[in-house]
């Protein structure tokens, strides 16, 4: 039985390589992986691969352009679309552009594998319709380090936990916002021992590690809108009050 053939369109590169490393072990050929969507449909024009995992944020073109891209080229790849995104309307933008699953991240690398598989063994796949992928309710702690990793805070630096932290109090208690220096920092100083001033700094750093990576086009599509453009960069408040406004507007409000 030949190979099938998989690419993978991923903004995460660790979690790319934990992904191929899970297909490779159920029998696929991974024929390529990027971040960058006009790079992902070169990539798909030239390996003509049986299936696609495209995730939503990429660099240059993102994943509704990606799927536009292989319509427009008529390449008949099932296409398996990853997100953070959970609202009804992205979910039926993703299956009328044709994609076979949709996949809320975090999602194990072993579930995007074992979902190829049977996209391999339909016979008939454009005679099936797009499956969104049910799961468990998503914890606070596990979108708010979706968006991290999409956007690009590492969570090796110290500002990680204390900036997901303030994000979780800012849903908790909204108007905290308004008082950061006064409030916020210190709450989250004392639950990790450290001074106000310290989370501050670390805060900023984290802000400022996203983007110095260049991600500013993600950021945008974590929010939904262009919030910010070039080098504009939001401060400790605006970015937390960001955050924790997109997690409340989504009813995600449980730990």
């Amino acid at each position: 039985m030949q190979q099938k053939k998989i690419v993978i369109l991923e903004n995460n590169h660790d979690t790319a390589q934990a992904v191929a490393e899970s297909l490779r072990g159920e029998g696929f050929e991974v024929c390529g992986e990027t971040d960058d969507g006009n790079e992902g449909v070169a990539l798909i024009e030239r390996t003509k691969p049986d299936v696609v995992l495209i995730g939503l944020v990429l660099k240059g073109l993102d994943g509704f352009g990606v799927m536009d891209a292989l319509r427009e080229k008529k390449i008949a790849a099932r296409a398996i679309v990853t997100g953070t995104f959970a609202d009804d309307e992205i979910v039926s933008r993703v299956m009328e552009k044709g994609a076979r699953y949709y996949l809320m991240k975090p999602v194990s690398p072993d579930i995007v594998a074992a979902r190829a598989k049977e996209l391999v063994a339909d016979p008939a796949p454009k005679a099936a319709p797009a499956v969104r992928e049910k799961r468990n309710p998503v914890s606070l702690d596990e979108k708010i380090s979706s968006i991290f990793i999409s956007i690009g805070i590492p969570p090796h630096i110290k500002g990680y936990g204390y900036l997901r932290e303030g994000i979780k109090m800012a849903v908790a208690e909204p108007a905290i916002i308004n008082n950061v220096t006064k409030q916020l920092y210190p709450k989250i100083a004392e639950k990790f021992g450290t001074t106000a001033s310290k989370v501050e700094r670390a805060i900023r750093h984290s802000i400022e590690v996203a983007w110095n990576r260049q991600r500013v086009d993600a950021i945008n599509a974590v929010f939904g809108v262009r919030v910010y453009i070039g080098t504009d960069k939001p401060t400790n408040s605006e970015f937390i009050a960001l955050v924790a406004d997109k997690l409340i507007l989504e009813g995600l409000v449980n730990y």
